[in-house]
């Protein structure tokens, strides 16, 4: 072989008795990677397999070291060209995450009329034990070929799940929260709000049109049975009304159904019937980036348009407050702008420097807070590395505080759909957490932003 080829060999060129041998570390990517493939849901979930397993890694599936013997054929013995007819394979011990995994072929017979030829196969793993013996068949090329070679593509498991798993299993953990839906007037909004329901995370109360939302749930098979419907005609009346039941303390939740969100927020927001408490309201993305190795939270890309310093300082601190009751310990927030220096032509910059100061001081309190960070310092440590920027935050960063909306709209839509992110989101600032959701959302999304909502509410009052 030569260095950025491979060169296949003919029947004539291999003899009885050649080998190849592979080693692989097995991970959970690599059993993610092979269900993508293969359908294997139930390997999805490694932290619930390792919970279930009394916190040992969970056996992965063994037709995976099947992939190692056609990795050998296919780069070694023949090599490009072969064609492989015939495999038969018995397999011994499971495999686990973490072990290292021998693969070995031998070539144990050849047939000169048929032009076949018949490997012994092996396997064997950390401590010596068979994972898998048989045989396989295969054609050689009838002429050499020679193969440009390239680097392994980097595989990046998207497993979308793994951070919002979490945060939901904690939601179910704590007591249910009264939740007002303004206006589950469609098959997604109360579907929703039911499965969240049956999971036993909220106790909903229903706020719309009672003839809409009885013919919606025949229409889904789904029974109401004793969850309250407050009738209300119209949409906007709903929002209304929703505000008003959190207001007074009839619920602990507010989430948004199938009307407009400008027609909720008018109704939160409202300084005669809303729900302010004193600082500005905000909103805060919690998103479950597959290439990031935590939860990211952006802020404020759905509230506050074109922010001033005085309104950053309450988006700042409501996102703080928010992530320490979640018991997210010293977040690290990264202020981002354009540049990491400060720019007087660069308004966002001269705005992280005051809030940073502001930190430094206790005026904003309970997290590590740097900026103006570019978005690649904020969450690449090896970016800020080669920009020599010393920072607690860079690479690591929690929360991303973006300069206006649009800033923060683009990014958490860029991160969906180029970078598979799953975002979900709460409005905090107000009496009552307020869920957020879009009719785009799926079921996984609503219910990590209703499980968020949940983890924020203040526990209901006791009925008598």
């Amino acid at each position: 072989m030569d260095l950025g080829f491979i060169e296949s060999k003919t029947y004539e060129e291999i003899s009885i008795g050649d080998t190849a041998t592979t080693e692989h570390v097995f991970t959970n990517d690599d059993a993610m990677a092979f269900a993508s493939i293969s359908g294997f849901r139930a390997v999805l979930n490694s932290d619930e397999q390792i919970e279930r397993a009394g916190g040992v890694q969970p056996f992965g599936p063994n037709m995976w070291c099947a992939s190692l013997i056609s990795g050998l054929f296919s780069m070694n013995t023949p090599g490009p060209g072969c064609t492989l007819t015939d495999v038969c394979l018995s397999f011994h011990h499971r495999i686990r995450a973490g072990e290292r995994i021998l693969a070995r072929v031998r070539v144990a017979a050849k047939d000169d009329v048929t032009k076949r030829i018949r490997f012994d196969c092996n396997a064997t793993n950390s401590t010596g034990e068979a994972v898998f013996t048989g045989t396989a068949e295969l054609l050689a090329p009838s002429t050499k070929m020679r193969w440009s070679t390239l680097p392994l593509p980097q595989v990046i498991v998207n497993n979308t799940y793994r951070h919002y798993l979490g945060m939901i299993a904690r939601a179910k953990a704590v007591p249910t929260v009264r939740t007002a839906i303004a206006w589950p007037c469609d098959e997604v909004s109360l579907g929703g709000a039911f499965q969240a329901f049956k999971d036993e995370v909220i106790e909903p109360i229903l706020v719309g049109s009672e003839a809409k939302i009885r013919g919606i749930a025949e229409k889904l098979e789904i029974d109401l049975g004793m969850i309250p419907i407050v009738n209300v005609a119209e949409s906007r009346s709903a929002a209304i009304r929703a505000v008003e039941l959190a207001r007074k303390g009839e619920a602990q939740m507010l989430m948004k159904g199938s009307l407009h969100t400008d027609e909720l927020m008018s109704a939160v927001v409202s300084r005669e019937g809303g729900m302010r408490v004193g600082r500005r309201i905000s909103h805060v993305f919690a998103l479950d980036v597959p290439s990031y190795h935590k939860t990211l939270f952006v802020t404020d890309a759905a509230v506050n348009i074109q922010p001033d310093l005085e309104t950053k300082i309450d988006i700042l601190q409501n996102a703080i407050d928010m992530m320490l009751t979640i018991e997210i310990e010293q977040p690290k927030v990264a202020i981002l702008s354009a540049v990491e220096s400060v720019n007087p032509a660069i308004p966002s910059t001269l705005d992280a420097a005051a809030l940073c100061k502001m930190v430094d001081r206790g005026q904003i309190t309970g997290a590590i807070v740097d900026g103006p960070l570019a978005f690649d310092n904020a969450v690449s440590s090896e970016a800020a590395r080669i920009k020599k920027i010393k920072s607690r935050v860079a690479g690591d960063a929690d929360l991303l505080m973006v300069p206006n909306l649009e800033a923060g709209n683009i990014l958490f839509k860029e991160l969906q759909y180029l970078a598979g992110a799953l975002a979900a989101g709460v409005v905090v600032g107000a009496k009552v957490p307020v869920v957020l959701t879009s009719r785009a959302d799926g079921e996984l999304v609503r219910m990590a932003s209703c499980a968020l909502g949940v983890l924020l509410a203040k526990p209901a009052p006791q009925r008598s």
